[in-house]
């Protein structure tokens, strides 16, 4: 019999989710938990929202309950899925710190997704980005491999985030053996949702889109 893989996967508590997430991957989640075939973990990054939400927590300590009703309200399965809150577990940090020590700033700057990122986010940072958000891959990896996840859905703008995380994991095993399994990012097909402006992608912080937990009215 093959051996089920075990999938990672998560959402930062931000904001409510929305139908982007829904079509992006909240449907094929609930679809590869309800065929057996996974051993799906589902990670609510509340650490990795105050790496840009850091003057608002409770606005992060709001939503990880609203992130949670959402899953359930699309067919998520705690009897399928393992849904944890990240800062419930220590050691992921404890993780992160030790992989700090494998990664060097210049190379955190490199990296296509964080670049993006910060420049989308120069009202929150201005034109000196926190060590927090520039090193968040850091923390990503330590998610992932944390919990020996082998398969990782992602869109293709998140590609990079996992190359990092894989570099990690090579770097860690060549110093202190075969330790750490080496992930694979699993691309979704699903098309990008416009937002109700017209925008080329919905999204929460764009103020464009439509929540799961809306009326119908």
């Amino acid at each position: 019999m093959e051996k089920v893989k075990r999938i990672l996967t998560g959402d930062r508590p931000t904001g409510k989710l929305h139908i982007g997430h829904y079509f992006g991957s909240l449907k094929k989640r609930v679809e590869m938990q309800d065929s057996g075939l996974y051993d799906p973990y589902i990670l609510i990054a509340d650490v990795q929202a105050l790496t840009d939400n850091f003057n608002n927590p409770d606005k992060v300590r709001k939503n990880v309950r609203e992130v949670a009703m959402d899953y359930l309200s699309v067919g998520i399965d705690p009897e399928k899925t393992t849904i944890y809150i990240q800062s419930m577990i220590p050691e992921v940090a404890e993780l992160t710190v030790f992989y700090s020590n494998l990664v060097t700033i210049a190379r955190l700057e490199r990296n296509p997704t964080v670049k993006t990122e910060i420049a989308q986010k120069r009202d929150v940072f201005g034109e000196s980005v926190t060590y927090g958000f520039l090193g968040y891959p850091v923390s990503q990896a330590a998610d992932i491999t944390c919990f020996e996840g082998e398969l990782v859905p992602v869109g293709e703008d998140q590609l990079p985030l996992i190359e990092q995380c894989r570099e990690i994991v090579r770097k860690f095993n060549s110093i202190y053996g075969d330790v750490l399994i080496e992930p694979e990012a699993v691309l979704s097909s699903a098309k990008r949702i416009k937002g109700l402006d017209g925008n080329e992608k919905m999204g929460k912080s764009l103020g464009n889109a439509i929540y799961l937990s809306d009326s119908e009215e």
